[in-house]
């Protein structure tokens, strides 16, 4: 019985940790000194089309972020998400091409550092 009110409590704490973090699509534009620049992007239904929302934003990158490369296997038609060898030292992030890098990167509570990236998912796949 103690060890079912202690997995429900522990459950509970991570949902809510979930919850109060936000996740954002778009595309990484730099990584420099411990700052990403992120252009927020959202699917335009009618265009069929990735665009931009707002001005690109800088955050600062916690300390224990997770870096992951999103991939399709096609045999098994899942995707699958894989840690990158490296993390921002990845040469991946060393030359982010000028319309940058498709990502979702999900944010702390504050909304000010990153605590984990998610490179990859677009036709082309960010970071090949």
């Amino acid at each position: 019985m103690k060890w079912r009110v202690v997995c429900s409590i522990a459950a509970v704490l991570v949902f809510v940790g979930m919850a109060l973090s936000e996740t954002y699509s778009g595309r990484i534009m730099s990584v420099k000194d411990g700052k990403i620049t992120f252009q927020k992007q959202k699917f335009n239904k009618e265009d069929k089309k990735m665009e931009n929302v707002g001005d690109p934003v800088t955050f600062s990158v916690s300390d224990d972020v997770k870096v992951s490369k999103k991939s399709f296997d096609k045999e098994t038609k899942k995707v699958n998400t894989d840690a990158l060898e490296g993390g921002l030292k990845n040469k991946v992030f060393a030359d982010i091409p000028d319309k940058g890098i498709g990502a979702t990167i999900t944010t702390d509570k504050d909304d000010k550092k990153i605590t984990e990236i998610v490179i990859g998912g677009g036709k082309k796949g960010g970071g090949k």
